[in-house]
């Protein structure tokens, strides 16, 4: 596979993750969605942030679809504590869109970061509580609940890297590097506008 031929990942509206922002250019248009995902590497470690934002006037479909995806994360977050399992990360992340009428993307999650971007454990954003493998002190994970509007299934376009809704659904994604330690977890990559 080609290395992917961007700095940052822009994903718009139906494109669930890793758009390719400077093959096809897009104008941005007064109510679509973005989702900007950039990874970084810092004296030898990685680190892997999401977020998505609303361009101009956002249907109330889209605004609840972003706030509920967010809220997840910090729900994934808290339960990322030592004695817990991946899986109670897992069923925080599921149970956050309980009602939604939103649907998670299965196929894609989060997972470890380290001297690589993709380490284990595999996270899901789906699961039961204390299953999986324990989680301990020192752990640095990458968490990224994607849901969509319409239906979970997502397509790979022609570009080997741009997963799609199937449907043509929007999509948002949030994603935090954080590090579990004894008395808190720390999120690595936090904005300062975010209310954890």
């Amino acid at each position: 596979m080609r290395p992917y031929p961007a700095t940052l990942c822009v994903s718009v509206n139906d494109e669930v993750v890793h758009g390719i922002p400077n093959e096809q250019p897009y104008v941005l248009q007064d109510g679509d969605i973005v989702a900007l995902d950039l990874g970084l590497i810092h004296k030898g470690f990685v680190s892997d942030s999401a977020i998505t934002v609303a361009i101009g006037n956002v249907d109330e479909a889209s605004k609840k679809l972003m706030e509920v995806t967010q809220r997840s994360l910090y729900e994934g977050i808290k339960a990322a504590r030592p004695g817990n399992r991946v899986g109670d990360i897992s069923h925080a992340i599921e149970k956050t869109f309980d009602g939604s009428g939103f649907s998670i993307v299965k196929v894609l999650g989060g997972h470890g970061v380290g001297a690589h971007v993709h380490e284990e454990p595999w996270i899901a954003n789906v699961g039961h509580p204390g299953t999986g493998p324990e989680l301990v002190e020192g752990m640095v994970l990458a968490l990224e609940p994607i849901a969509n509007i319409g239906k979970a299934a997502v397509v790979i376009a022609p570009d080997g890297y741009t997963y799609r809704t199937k449907d043509g659904s929007r999509s948002a994604h949030y994603e935090h590097t954080i590090l579990i330690e004894k008395d808190a977890t720390h999120i690595l990559t936090r904005r300062p506008s975010e209310p954890i």
